[in-house]
């Protein structure tokens, strides 16, 4: 399963990169038209020189890892790629959904990849996966700013809530520049319904099937990002952020990983 584990890694790495390894975004898009097309190409059994697909594909064929899961988590990327930086989602549930596409698909699939069948690993994958996709967005938000895609992961229904919906010439977009009181009530907010998804994973633990728990530990780095945020006032310009590994030293970060691994514990 760690072989699965790191392909699937590797080909998430590539897909949720793919816009970032150009200034141009027509590139971007281009590199997840292409995993789309390699992904067809891999379960026709044709050949692709290329490092992460070839491993990839060698998951696929050891494990018959379901098609469905991958596909599904490229198009996601590919209509975010697609949209339009004026484009702002409408509610978090939008967001919620593209987290699972993309974040809880990747579990979905290692858990399917270890032979692990349990309806209830795969619904707590479901809430990790949105909890993780949700903060990372947040954690994302000063990065997208500095690209002059302004507050494009804060929904309209937030936005407008706290204040940062802008309409300016026929237009709206989500206002960034203050970053003290309405835009970390906004985080709060969003950061809240993250915290939810990973207690209601918790929850779960007691019917997870042991084997399946340590497919779950993305809840420890999701945690630390929100204990993070926690610490800086959900203030996501706060430089301790952008310190260490989620705000917190690395030794300190592995060793929390570590210590849930050992008590098999998510």
């Amino acid at each position: 399963m760690r072989k699965a584990a790191f392909a699937l890694r590797a080909f998430n790495v590539e897909t949720s990169k793919a816009m970032d390894v150009s200034s141009d975004p027509r590139i971007g898009l281009m590199r997840l038209l292409w995993w789309q097309e390699a992904i067809d190409k891999i379960y026709s059994s044709k050949s692709i020189e290329q490092p992460v697909a070839q491993a990839l594909a060698s998951v696929i064929s050891d494990h018959k890892t379901s098609k469905g899961w991958l596909k599904r988590s490229v198009e996601a990327r590919i209509n975010d790629a697609r949209r339009d930086p004026n484009d702002i989602p409408n509610s978090i549930s939008e967001l919620e959904k593209y987290a699972e596409d993309t974040v809880s698909t990747l579990l979905y699939t290692t858990l399917q990849s270890g032979g692990i069948r349990s309806t209830a690993a795969d619904h707590a994958a479901s809430h990790i996966g949105k909890a993780s996709g949700l903060l990372l967005l947040l954690g994302s938000l000063p990065y997208h700013a500095s690209k002059s895609r302004q507050g494009s992961y804060i929904p309209i229904e937030v936005a407008l809530k706290h204040g940062l919906l802008v309409k300016e010439g026929g237009g709206s977009y989500v206002q960034l520049e203050s970053r003290e009181g309405s835009l970390s009530d906004a985080v709060f907010e969003m950061a809240s319904v993250a915290n939810a998804h990973l207690e209601k994973a918790r929850q779960l633990a007691g019917t997870v099937p042991v084997e399946a728990r340590p497919v779950l530990l993305p809840s420890v780095p999701a945690q630390v990002l929100l204990d993070t945020l926690r610490k800086v006032e959900f203030n996501v310009f706060d430089p301790r952020l952008s310190r260490g590994i989620l705000g917190v030293p690395p030794l300190w970060y592995q060793m929390k990983v570590k210590w849930h691994s050992w008590r098999r514990k998510y």
